[in-house]
């Protein structure tokens, strides 16, 4: 499973396999096995290349507050996926037309929308469904829905336009 993880100014995509408390990590073209066990309430014990730690994890306000020794982390981790839609959107300009494309395949669920319809910036447009999660698009920007080319149940793939606003 793939998630981005941001560590103050720094983000990583990191690829994460394993189980029952084996895992490897890839981040860029390093690979880290790690060998981790939950031995507390937040308290976790870490083998990373036949080195230990112990781990202090909490949630503070939606991120992961990591305290290993004199060392604290403030981690933010996300699932790759809604990362890519929180951040890319799906949304381009050209030449004054707002177009929703796809930012990763999935199956269009719902369709606010219709050519012709006046939108406000932040009305749903549609709905897709994606790895088993639904992802509501909201318009970037102001304007009148110039076209709909998507219906629901529809498959879509990466880049495919999606609804054009003018």
């Amino acid at each position: 499973m793939k998630f981005v993880v941001s560590v103050g100014a720094s983000t990583e995509t990191v690829e994460v396999s394993g189980e029952a408390g084996r895992y490897r990590l890839t981040i860029g073209s390093e690979v880290w096995e790690v060998d981790a066990r939950l031995t507390a309430q937040g308290i976790s014990s870490l083998l990373i290349g036949g080195v230990s730690y112990v781990a202090d994890v909490q949630d503070e306000a939606g991120a992961c507050v990591v305290d290993v020794g004199d060392d604290r982390y403030v981690v933010r981790v996300e699932e790759e996926t809604r990362y890519i839609i929180r951040t890319k959107g799906g949304a381009a300009e050209d030449h004054g037309a707002l177009t929703l494309v796809a930012p990763l395949p999935g199956r269009i669920v719902n369709v606010a929308v219709r050519p012709g319809d006046r939108v406000e910036k932040g009305d749903t447009l549609l709905v897709i469904e994606a790895m088993k999660m639904e992802n509501e698009f909201k318009s970037g920007a102001a304007g009148t829905v110039t076209e709909v080319r998507v219906t629901p149940g529809q498959a879509v793939n990466a880049g495919d336009v999606l609804v054009v606003i003018a």
